[in-house]
């Protein structure tokens, strides 16, 4: 499983948001600007993120991103899969039917321990524990 570039830029836009505070209105021109994301990718991302319950988008000149979850619950987790989807790692793990042997084989099990090792690493850590760190904001665009 390779964390595609929406799920990255997302990872950023939540990442920021959470660092503004939850309910904070940001510029869309901000969250691009910090994050090193193209602005037309940055909109197609938020509707995603909007449409998980994770931030809000509001309209207009004096519109922007919001973050309604709270940061202390909202887990890597829950970004990178509501950008991705369930996080599966083999096509066996996700569909067991499409394999005849996925209830027997050997190697089906490890996918499934490694699956769900990632998963419970992305589930225990919080925005909130990652705006805690030093220098909590890594810039990504170096222009500023």
């Amino acid at each position: 499983m390779r964390l595609n570039r929406a799920g990255e830029y997302a990872v950023r836009c939540v990442l920021y948001l959470s660092h503004k505070g939850q309910g904070v209105l940001t510029a869309k021109k901000e969250i691009a600007r910090y994050g090193a994301i193209p602005p037309h990718f940055l909109s197609k991302i938020a509707q995603d993120l909007a449409r998980a319950g994770i931030i809000e988008i509001r309209q207009g000149s004096k519109g922007g991103f919001l973050l309604v979850a709270d940061p202390s619950d909202l887990t890597l987790l829950d970004v990178v899969e509501a950008m991705i989807g369930e996080i599966y790692l083999n096509d066996c793990v996700a569909r067991p039917g499409s394999c005849p042997a996925s209830t027997t084989c050997v190697v089906n099990k490890v996918w499934i321990k490694a699956r769900n090792e990632l998963r419970r690493i992305l589930g225990d850590v919080t925005f909130a524990d990652m705006i805690k760190k030093e220098a909590c904001i890594p810039v990504f665009n170096k222009e500023d």
